[in-house]
């Protein structure tokens, strides 16, 4: 996976998700398990989308991600509301999640916009959360969401996907693993780049696997959560056969 162009049309592209449902949720989480945090580390923050406003909100944050240049963005980003931030509210690290520490515990760690996902090893996924749970405080709670194989599924069976417009297009393909219940993506984008209206070619690969929600669950109990909750695309109903997006709070 490189972000490393891709980096600087991902807020253009990504303008439609729902960020503020993310955001929400968060806070829902909060008062549902009786928390008032202080302290988040935002794993896999990307452009710190979500991690700017909770810093704004008053939560100290630490945006992590792997690519150095979603994080040179999302500092650019921070810095042009960074009068409206406390000193100390918000940092960046670079750090990979199977192996993230901040030399100090969180009350709270998010990972949210199906980060989890791209981790393709069953390995990958123990080792990303008994390092979260080794970075939480007691009492502390784990929230991130999966795509859940339905989706890679519907995927696979709605692609290609297409955008056309003024200043920005693509062309967006998937291939499924059926076995592995693992998807390719290829998108091939198209960005104006500067006054003489020419478009730059952005090629990008996703890979992203899909676990089963009741592995998921006994995987974070295993490492050492207590409770382990699950809700279903953005409600806390529980998840079902059609869920898509499903969501996890599991607590140290």
């Amino acid at each position: 996976m490189s972000y490393e162009r891709f980096a600087y049309t991902y807020d253009r592209l990504m303008e439609s998700m729902p960020y503020g449902e993310w955001l929400r949720f968060a806070r829902e989480s909060f008062k549902r398990f009786g928390l008032n945090p202080v302290t988040i580390a935002d794993l896999g923050c990307g452009t710190g989308t979500l991690a700017i406003p909770l810093a704004l909100e008053g939560y100290r944050v630490t945006g992590i991600d792997l690519s150095e240049d979603m994080l040179a963005v999302a500092e650019q980003k921070a810095e042009q509301q960074c009068t409206l931030l406390k000193t100390g509210a918000l940092r960046w690290v670079q750090q990979d999640l199977r192996e993230w520490e901040l030399g100090e515990q969180v009350d709270i760690a998010i990972s949210f916009c199906d980060c989890i996902n791209y981790l393709l090893e069953e390995e990958d996924i123990v080792q990303a959360f008994r390092q979260t749970y080794a970075n939480l405080k007691p009492g502390g709670i784990f929230l991130f969401d999966v795509h859940t194989p339905e989706q890679l599924f519907a995927y696979a069976d709605s692609q290609p996907f297409f955008l056309n417009e003024e200043d920005v297009s693509y062309i967006w393909t998937s291939e499924l693993d059926e076995e592995r219940v693992q998807i390719e993506h290829d998108l091939t984008i198209f960005v104006q780049d500067g006054p003489a209206e020419l478009f730059r070619r952005i090629d990008e690969v996703h890979v992203q696997r899909a676990y089963p929600l009741q592995w998921l669950e006994q995987q974070l109990l295993k490492v050492g959560f207590t409770e382990v909750h699950m809700a279903a695309d953005f409600t806390w109903e529980q998840p079902t056969s059609k869920t898509q997006r499903a969501f996890f709070a599991a607590r140290k």
